[in-house]
């Protein structure tokens, strides 16, 4: 049993207890520590962690507060699959970009706007964890047919970012909100970007023009830059992604679906698929790369069903102190060390994340 030591005992008025000075606990290291024969509520400070420290009747826990650490991140959705096409210059447009959000000093999140609060996770606290997949590219375009299908959401406990919106078949307006806005095929009306983490995408040429050849698709919007519309005979470029150097090294992301057309919209950089550029029969669209979150391609057609290319899949990227360990459940991912922090990129699974 521990004893009680003191030089002098001193009455203060009230049901509280005076200390004059600073009050010191037992200190011992993690081996004396363990050596210890402890019962529940034992307090001591730990040199070897530098931490005051309580026995819960199973183990030691760190007081001090539950924020342990400030936790740096990238958040990415999964992007939207492009648009279809079939028959009569019916090309379909680029899809938009997964949302895109961090909180990294000196960076944005999607859009241009400003990055995200300081994230501070306890201690052997799970948190759910989930990477998007890329929407499935839309197939033929003739009479309102061919929208691709949104990509899926990627979340960081209550961080969620959206994915990205379809590119849609000819003379289709997009109805969707997407992390970054759909690519509208030849005669279709562009989708908007979500706040913070997307951007616009560019309308179809307004136009019949002359010949099939003049009938174009916008581009995807990206995380960096919205997608430009189409226009006769020219297929509008996806949006351009943001550059993070999270990692190490500048690396972007976020990238928008090129329109489907003769010409053949360009994917943004970052990630996003190219339109189709055949200029005989047709072609399908490219797809956005994987864990980018790029938005995938629009196709073009003179006859049969062309199909968009589907959206790069999601990733979540995760930057804290090296004395920290990362645990998961369910998840695909890869940890580096340096410079006194852990990186963990996680890019598939929807699982958990703890720390230690």
């Amino acid at each position: 049993m521990s004893t009680l030591e003191t030089n002098a005992i001193g009455k203060y008025s009230g049901n509280n207890v005076s200390i004059d000075d600073a009050l010191n606990l037992k200190s011992y290291t993690t081996t004396q520590r363990d050596a210890l024969t402890s019962v529940a509520g034992d307090v001591i400070y730990n040199t070897t962690d530098s931490k005051v420290q309580v026995y819960n009747g199973t183990s030691w826990e760190d007081l001090g507060g539950v924020a342990a650490f400030s936790l740096e991140y990238l958040v990415i959705a999964g992007g939207g699959g492009g648009g279809g096409a079939q028959g009569d210059g019916g090309n379909g447009g680029g899809a938009g970009a997964g949302g895109y959000f961090n909180n990294i000093s000196g960076e944005t999140s999607g859009g241009g706007d400003t990055v995200l609060s300081t994230f501070y996770p306890p201690l052997s606290t799970n948190f759910e964890v989930s990477i998007g997949a890329g929407g499935s590219g839309g197939t033929g375009g003739g009479g309102g047919i061919g929208t691709g299908t949104k990509g899926t959401n990627t979340y960081l406990s209550s961080i969620v970012a959206t994915g990205g919106a379809p590119g849609t078949g000819y003379q289709v307006d997009s109805i969707f909100l997407g992390g970054s806005g759909s690519g509208a095929g030849w005669m279709g009306t562009a989708g908007n970007g979500l706040t913070n983490q997307g951007s616009n995408g560019g309308d179809g040429s307004p136009t019949t023009g002359t010949g099939d050849t003049d009938r174009s698709g916008g581009g995807g919007g990206g995380a960096g830059a919205a997608g430009t519309s189409g226009s006769t005979g020219t297929a509008g470029n996806g949006g351009n992604g943001l550059a993070s150097s999270i990692t190490g090294s500048s690396v972007t992301r976020g990238g928008g679906g090129g329109g489907g057309g003769t010409s053949g919209g360009t994917g943004g950089s970052g990630g996003g698929g190219n339109g189709s550029i055949n200029t005989s029969t047709g072609g399908n669209g490219s797809a956005g790369t994987v864990n980018t979150g790029g938005g995938g391609g629009g196709a073009n057609s003179y006859s049969a069903a062309y199909t968009g290319g589907s959206g790069g899949s999601g990733i979540i990227i995760l930057k804290y102190p090296d004395t920290y360990t990362i645990s998961n459940t369910g998840l695909t991912l890869s940890t580096s060390t340096s410079g006194g922090y852990s990186v963990t990129t996680i890019t598939a699974g929807t699982g958990t994340v703890s720390w230690a």
